[in-house]
């Protein structure tokens, strides 16, 4: 469906003709966990690369860019977003298994590529039926959960730039540290392709299941939460200090501020209770770090991306 160029009383900006769907004033609470947040000016769902290129490249460079996966490591505050939000839904949501090879679109679920690859007899994606995200932000972060990160099974990632310019790079390529990748912040992934291992379908099956219950023994997986708040200081020492008891040896179990909760079963996770704002949200987090970093000497850096205006600004 061809959508004309167009703009709104709200939406200082013409948008380029466009095959995919274009949302005004879009509400992000909808989209996010934490089910908070304000409106993006416009949301995009491009349909196909091509479409998302040809968008990008006609979109005049002063209007703000930003890429929202399934919404479960981002607070959006409650005024919203300025610029264009872009979702790369449906078309981007395609899993492909060659041989030892798995390919996937940046907007399919981490646990439906695991989930592909077992039925495959593929090992070695098992780790993503643990991270609560879809494949972009696992490039964007180097996710990584129960001992694996992407980094350790990604041959190459397929990206667009600003202007429109389409990026193949390998791993190498990726910069990829702890939670972090080095690629430019304007690039939006498109798809990645990994290498897998075969195996056992059923002990591939068995270890997603052993993570699967790992997961809800240990973290707050059905309520409104963002996932892990913030990142491990120690990361990459395996004796190092664990976010949350840095938390929980400052009293932060439990902590409420407004309707926003620190996780009585996992400090490292905040939950909305039902009324929170992003506003409560953010403070209670940055109670948190107050707390820690008085009694400890630690900051703790936040790992939910934070994105948008307050409601005063």
């Amino acid at each position: 469906m061809m959508s004309n160029a167009q703009t709104t009383s709200d939406t200082p900006f013409d948008l380029p003709p466009v095959r995919g769907r274009v949302t005004f004033d879009a509400p992000l609470s909808k989209v996010t966990w934490f089910r908070v947040g304000g409106p993006a000016d416009v949301v995009f769902r491009p349909e196909d690369q091509e479409d998302l290129s040809a968008f990008l490249a006609s979109l005049p460079d002063d209007v703000d860019v930003m890429v929202i996966g399934i919404g479960s490591n981002l607070l959006v505050r409650d005024g919203g977003v300025r610029g264009v939000v872009i979702r790369l839904l449906g078309p981007f949501a395609g899993i492909e298994v060659d041989g030892e090879i798995v390919r996937a679109g940046a907007g399919a679920l981490d646990q439906n590529v695991a989930k592909v690859a077992a039925r495959h007899g593929l090992t070695g994606l098992e780790f993503l039926s643990g991270i609560p995200g879809s494949i972009g932000g696992a490039l964007r972060m180097n996710a990584g959960a129960y001992g694996a990160e992407t980094k350790d099974v990604l041959i190459s990632a397929t990206a667009v730039d600003r202007q429109g310019n389409a990026h193949e790079v390998t791993a190498a390529e990726m910069g990829f540290g702890y939670r972090k990748s080095s690629v430019p912040a304007d690039w939006i992934f498109t798809e990645a392709v990994f290498r897998a291992a075969p195996g056992n379908r059923e002990e591939i099956e068995a270890k997603m299941a052993e993570i699967a219950e790992k997961r809800a023994d240990s973290q707050p997986i059905r309520s409104r939460t963002g996932g892990s708040t913030f990142k491990n200081p120690g990361a990459l020492d395996p004796d190092g200090p664990k976010a949350w008891k840095l938390i929980d040896s400052v009293g932060g179990r439990g902590l409420t501020i407004g309707g926003a909760q620190v996780s009585n079963q996992h400090c490292n996770f905040l939950i909305n209770t039902g009324e929170a704002t992003a506003e409560d949200l953010e403070r209670l987090g940055e109670v948190l770090r107050a707390k820690v970093k008085e009694k400890t000497g630690i900051n703790l850096e936040w790992e939910i991306k934070r994105v948008g205006e307050t409601k005063d600004e």
